[in-house]
This record gives structure tokens, sequence and C-alpha cells, in this order.
């Protein structure tokens, strides 16, 4: 199987270029979602928030220019900022998604 692999890429294997899942964390009320997306060798800052407001499930996608190395230091940044925005704007923030 290895040098199928080698042959034909990771096609056979499990995704070599996929961010590890992360576990949501809970803040203020927000589930925050650490998605970091790769590109290159590097990995954007991004996260999905999400919320129930009004009975109805709300999300905003969280996309910033920030590139890292590391997946795992990319997800932790994403969690940052994804907290600074809550602080920031709060519900507003679905204001936009819609």
């Amino acid at each position: 199987m290895s040098l199928l692999s080698r042959l034909f890429g990771s096609s056979f294997g499990p995704d070599k270029g996929a961010a590890p899942e992360h576990d949501p964390v809970e803040y203020k009320g927000y589930a925050i979602f650490a998605e970091p997306v790769r590109e290159g060798s590097q990995w954007r800052v991004a996260a999905r928030i999400e919320k129930e407001l009004d009975g109805e499930a709300r999300s905003h996608s969280l996309i910033r220019a920030d590139m890292l190395g590391d997946p795992d230091a990319a997800a932790a940044e994403s969690l940052s900022k994804a907290k600074r925005l809550i602080d920031e704007q709060g519900d507003a923030i679905f204001d936009r998604a819609r």
C-alpha cells in the first residue's frame, strides 16, 4: 500500500491537508468552532461562531488574513480572534450574516 500511496499521492490514506478536528468552545453563550484553512504550507485563521437567538440557530464565519505554519497554533489564534469579535460586537455579528 505504501508504494501505491507514493505513486498516487494521499488518495488512498487520510487527508494530510485537513486541519485536525477541534471541539467547539463555549464562550459567553456562543459556540466557537476553530476551522483553520490550509493554504499551501500555511494555515489561515478561521472559525465559525454559532448561537441560538429567538429560537433560531445563527452562524457567522470568521476568516482572517493571519497565516500560521502550525494547524494547532492557527486553531488557537482562531479562538482568540473569535472571542475578541464576540467581546467587541456581541450579537451584532449575526446582522451581517443574512
